[in-house]
């Protein structure tokens, strides 16, 4: 392998690398069990900021009952031929079972009685087991509590490293930061500056043009937000459409309630047309009448006239007499035709 490859300035300093699931259990509370939905405040603390480590919670029955059935699940599943039997299984389960799970967690062949305890404090177990517990977990009511702690706690931290084995590949598919430093690393230890610089060239690059197409994407955002701020303060400032109905509503109605004042105003009108048509009619009729009488009395005058010797002077007398008959009777006919014209135009418009 050739020298250590210094790091460009430009990637410098590296990226962390995944947690660990020691640093994972620090940050999260477990449950009794991934098989069960009952929340448990049991995690791995190495210190005032980790998660509390509740012995006392293993002391209740039902929680108790709960451990031992998401664990002789999980052994159930990899064909272990060991069940934990509640509420305190026999001292032989319980160290098959101690054995399966720190094989689990790549520990070949343990010898509990010396490995544990050191398996223990180096993953920062929260919970203390006594070398003569491990040697004969022959326990009772009140030492099992903790027993059954630790081989939960150890249950669940091997679940946790199956989820990891299971999801690393799919963990690098969706996460470029985590190809790129796999790529980078295997180069680097391999000692082949010139390929990892060449990653590191090309994840800069994709990084730079991703920023740049960004930049491009948040221009167009900022411009449309822009626009749609116009919009509003324009929808703002303009009436709504409901104010718009309503003010056209009422312009409506006004118009409405003009047009009745004017309907009501004709037809006072067309009465007061009609009333004074009927008094033309009756004094048309009093003038047919006079000039009936009129004619009459001519006719009677003719015939004295006729009857009785006149002289030039009567003869002049009565023409005139007989030509202001005349006039007032076409008087009379022309002041019948103009109101006969007036009650025509009157007619339709009622």
């Amino acid at each position: 392998m050739r020298g250590s490859r210094r790091p460009k300035p430009s990637m410098n300093p590296r990226p962390p690398p995944p947690s660990t699931p020691l640093e994972h259990f620090r940050h999260r509370d477990s449950d009794a069990s991934f098989a069960s939905s009952r929340p448990s405040s049991i995690g791995i603390g190495g210190g005032p900021g980790g998660s509390i480590a509740n012995v006392d919670l293993y002391k209740d029955r039902s929680y108790q009952q709960s451990a031992l059935s998401a664990i002789n699940s999980y052994l159930s599943s990899h064909s272990v031929q060991v069940f934990l039997k509640f509420p305190i299984p026999p001292a032989r389960e319980i160290t098959e079972a101690l054995k399966f799970l720190v094989a689990r967690l790549d520990w070949p062949s343990p010898k509990l009685e010396d490995d544990l305890p050191v398996i223990l404090k180096s993953l920062k177990c929260p919970f203390k087991l006594n070398k003569s517990m491990i040697r004969n977990p022959t326990v009772n009511s009140h030492q099992w509590p903790n027993l059954l702690a630790v081989i939960h706690w150890l249950f669940q931290l091997v679940r946790y490293n199956d989820h990891l084995e299971q999801n690393s590949e799919a963990f690098l598919d969706n996460n470029p930061v985590g190809q790129y430093t796999l790529q980078s690393y295997l180069h680097y230890i391999r000692g082949q500056d010139d390929e990892a610089e060449e990653v590191d060239r090309e994840f800069v690059g994709k990084f730079e043009r991703q920023r740049d197409e960004s930049e491009e994407q948040l221009k167009v955002l900022q411009q449309h937000a822009t626009e749609l701020e116009a919009e509003v303060e324009a929808l703002r400032s303009e009436p709504s459409p409901k104010e718009a109905l309503e003010r056209e509503k009422s312009m409506l109605e006004e118009d409405v309630s003009k047009f009745h004042e004017m309907i009501e105003n004709l037809e006072k009108n067309v009465k007061k047309l009609q009333k004074v048509l009927e008094e033309k009619e009756k004094a048309l009729e009093a003038k047919r009448e006079e000039k009936k009488r009129i004619l009459q009395e001519n006719e009677e005058l003719k015939k004295r006239v006729e009857s009785q010797s006149f002289n030039e002077r009567d003869v002049e007398r009565m023409k005139r007499e007989l030509q202001a008959v005349e006039r007032d009777i076409g008087e009379a006919e022309l002041a019948r035709n103009v109101w006969e014209e007036k009650v025509w135009e009157l007619g339709p418009k009622g």
